[in-house]
């Protein structure tokens, strides 16, 4: 599969990957900011925090700043898997390879979304609901999360992008969110020096008929990718969270739940996301509205996943995100990003 393909291609000026027109601009439509292969956006909760209407949860869980928070990617448009419960546009995610002489620099990804980023904040300035403050303060991010749409590992300069931004003077933290299948990247961004503040690696199902059902892979090796990667996380020299998306009649029954704890176990985080799947976006397409698990549903096998993993207790839990985490009680670090507390964050749950 190459690059140049349907939806993502070369442009003849400067030879460098492009998000094609008709995405781009169903894109825009979306209220991201795009520039070339790479994409912005301000979440629901980043929406709400201005008008002082909630936080994230994860400013809850770990202390981020909700409003100081960037949510965004190199690779808008390259995944390789389908995942069911992805509320993004996956049914657009068609190239696997990303070249390194044809994608941007970081330093230029990273200048060019802070302007796409600031033009959707400018809109939020009319509304006299929205803390002025909190606006001005948001156009300067002081958290990072490298997620959003596609697949970030696939950029092949990651760790120089994870690196300049850690290089900014606003930055506090900087999250990355895989999939697991570039299990090499991840041991490049810990050799060269340029691991994230937290990784996060999502976590679905607990033998490979499973996680084809529910992941549906482009690598034939898709499974053992995702093995190397838990892996990894467990001797990782940074903060690593799991994070399961819990989908009804696809990896919820209790049945599973011994083959979850034997796996995750393996991967040895120190926190464990249990997460509902949301019936939003392009998923809707997919997956039915019942097939979202009810707060109760999530905290019952919460409690059964920690009855088999007795180095793990209940940390947290999010209702209106239908969310529990879980923290490791051995592999233990402080649930607070260290940065955030030198900043005056919150020493208890807000």
């Amino acid at each position: 599969m190459s690059c140049s393909d349907e939806h993502v291609s070369h442009t003849m000026d400067d030879n460098l990957i492009q998000i094609t027109p008709q995405v781009r601009s169903k894109l825009k439509k979306a209220k991201y900011g795009v520039y070339n292969h790479s994409a912005v956006e301000l979440c629901h909760w980043t929406k709400k925090s201005f008008a002082n209407e909630g936080n994230c949860y994860k400013h809850k869980f770990y202390g981020i700043s909700t409003h100081r928070c960037m949510e965004m990617t190199p690779t808008a448009m390259n995944c390789e898997n389908r995942c069911i419960y992805c509320w993004r546009p996956t049914e657009f995610y068609d190239t696997l390879q990303m070249p390194e002489e044809l994608v941007d620099e970081p330093d230029v990804i990273v200048e060019q979304l802070l302007a796409e980023r600031k033009k959707l904040i400018n809109g939020f300035y009319g509304h006299a609901k929205n803390e002025r403050k909190k606006l001005d303060e948001s156009l300067l991010p002081a958290h990072y999360a490298i997620s959003l749409s596609g697949e970030p590992t696939m950029y092949p300069k990651l760790p120089k992008l994870i690196k300049y931004l850690k290089s900014l003077k606003a930055t506090k933290s900087v999250f990355l969110v895989t999939n697991g299948q570039e299990p090499d990247m991840l041991r490049r961004l810990q050799s060269e020096g340029a691991l994230p503040t937290q990784i996060y690696l999502s976590t679905n199902a607990s033998n490979k008929s499973m996680f084809h059902r529910i992941n549906r892979p482009r690598h034939r090796d898709a499974w053992e990718r995702w093995w190397d990667s838990l892996r990894f996380l467990a001797t990782a020299d940074t903060r690593t969270v799991l994070r399961m998306t819990l989908i009804r009649g696809y990896n919820d029954s209790t049945d599973f739940v011994r083959e979850f704890a034997q796996m995750m176990e393996q991967g040895d985080p120190h926190f464990i996301e249990l997460k509902s799947y949301m019936h939003i976006g392009m998923s809707t397409q997919r997956l039915e509205h019942d097939d979202m698990l009810e707060m109760d549903e999530v905290r019952e096998f919460s409690r059964q996943l920690c009855s088999k993993m007795p180095s793990f207790a209940v940390m947290d839990e999010s209702e209106i995100s239908r969310i529990v985490v879980l923290q490791n009680q051995v592999r233990h670090t402080d649930r607070w990003i260290k940065e955030y507390l030198e900043a005056g964050a919150p020493a208890t749950v807000p």
